[in-house]
């Protein structure tokens, strides 16, 4: 049974759970419109789930259902992004994409997909023949037999950015705590006490932000959920840095009902990636790696860019997208529950998150005094992309520990001593990179579990740096 806290002073107004991007950006959002929130995470750091693997990309939404909430969201996130990366610190590399065509079936659709651009708001959109296309990237297999351009892609970091927007609603008194799970809950007509692996948490009203296991959450804590997850793998190949000259855009295949189909481009880390697959599972926790399927990506990309052929792989990772039985996001207000859910967000969330939360807000009855422009304090991410000026080209770095990615001494300790320091080794490695590059922590691993050494509430084993992008 619960136990209510003696008073109302002691609930929040709002409570998320759920520390992947949405959720991140979800306490920001409520944050600064004025709102006491507090962020739960069942994990030891932020972006633990689905959010810790996708493929980098800021979309203007040209293929988005039109008309769809996942466009609104799209088009809102995006511009958001625009208007706040600079003030973040945050990485924006222009990349540009095509929707190349392969084939003469594909030819044929490209027209519809120039169409669907124009009528979703997204103007730059144009089909290329493929003299233009060789034009713009002649390193792409003869095969290409044209495409659609759409110049207003960008490549961005997954990583720093939900990490940037958690960062400044704790600036403006948001709160987190890692390592609580919910585990059921009561709500009283105004009130939710919340029953969770730390104890109760009293709160107005509750976002359910909680990915892949978001409908088990309200099966738990509501009785039943309204949607259901069916996890979609995705497996990467990441190719060398050497890889990443032989391409300018984002190379996007033309997609079909399931799936929006194999990816190339390029990161702002300097390296090319290929993928993801969209295989379904069971399992809501475990990616594994299927060696025959990074056959079939490094293959694929070999036959789009021959130049690939005996490129070597850096790595290789999967992960899990909280796919729905539903191809729309599931994002509903439970009438008289005070609860929100979010849910069914796919492989767009990285764009959507900033406008996901704006539109549940609008949807949110609650009335606070919003945080004024002028006194807005913005965090400063240290910088992490190749195309910009890295710690190490600054004097007082004290050492590199990881040579492959280039990680310094400094950037290590200051992410340990941060306002949100990382719980784990995977929050250590997006934070800094190290472990990262070619050599996969064999070099580094051990420096970098000495230095980590009593930080992280999962230890890390010496040598042991085993996660990918």
């Amino acid at each position: 049974m619960t136990k209510p806290f003696p008073n109302q002073t002691d609930a929040y107004d709002v409570v998320v759970v759920g520390a992947g991007v949405v959720g991140c950006a979800m306490v920001r959002r409520f944050t600064l419109e004025g709102a006491r929130v507090l962020l739960l995470e069942k994990s030891p750091d932020i972006l633990s789930g689905a959010s810790k693997g996708n493929s980098a990309i800021l979309h203007t939404g040209f293929d988005a259902p039109t008309g769809s909430l996942e466009l609104q969201c799209m088009k809102d996130g995006y511009r958001e992004y625009l208007d706040i990366h600079a003030k973040m610190s945050l990485p924006l590399l222009r990349s540009g994409a095509m929707v190349v065509a392969w084939n003469e079936d594909d030819l044929q659709k490209l027209s519809g997909i120039v169409q669907q651009a124009h009528d979703n708001g997204i103007a730059d959109v144009s089909l290329i023949d493929r003299s233009r296309l060789r034009t713009l990237e002649p390193s792409l297999a003869l095969g290409a037999l044209g495409a659609v351009e759409v110049p207003g892609e960008f490549l961005i970091d997954p990583w720093s950015a939900p990490l940037g927007y958690l960062l400044q609603a704790l600036m403006h008194g948001a709160e987190v705590r890692f390592k609580t799970e919910v585990i059921g809950g009561e709500f009283d007509g105004e009130f939710w006490s919340l029953d969770t692996t730390n104890g109760s948490i009293r709160g107005r009203t509750i976002i359910n932000c909680a990915g892949l296991f978001g409908d088990l959450l309200e099966k738990k804590v509501l009785g039943d959920s309204s949607f259901s997850i069916h996890p979609r793998k995705g497996q990467f190949v990441v190719f060398d840095k050497a890889a990443a000259r032989y391409l300018t855009n984002i190379i996007l295949p033309v997609p079909n009902e399931r799936t929006k189909g194999i990816v190339l481009t390029k990161t702002v880390y300097g390296n090319l990636l290929v993928g993801p697959t969209a295989e379904e599972q069971e399992d809501r926790v475990h990616a594994r790696l299927d060696s025959d399927v990074l056959r079939q990506l490094v293959d694929a990309a070999v036959e789009r860019i021959p130049a690939l052929e005996g490129m070597p792989v850096t790595a290789t990772y999967a992960a899990l997208r909280p796919a729905s039985e539903k191809k729309e996001y599931q994002v509903r207000r439970v009438e008289g529950k005070n609860w929100f859910t979010v849910g069914g967000i796919r492989s767009t969330g990285l764009t959507a998150a900033l406008g996901i939360a704006k539109h549940v807000f609008s949807l949110y009855e609650g009335r606070h005094r919003s945080i004024t422009t002028s006194d807005l304090q913005w965090p400063l991410l240290p910088n992490l992309a190749e195309h910009l000026p890295r710690d190490y080209q600054r004097p007082g770095y004290g050492e590199i520990v990881c040579h492959c990615e280039m990680v310094t001494l400094r950037e290590i300790k200051n992410a340990m001593v941060s306002v949100l320091p990382p719980g784990d080794l995977g929050g250590l490695k997006r934070r800094t990179r190290a472990c990262m590059g070619r050599c996969q922590g064999f070099y580094c691993g051990a420096r970098v579990a000495e230095l980590s050494a009593g930080h992280l509430a999962i230890p890390l084993a010496t040598g042991v740096c085993h996660e990918s992008h």
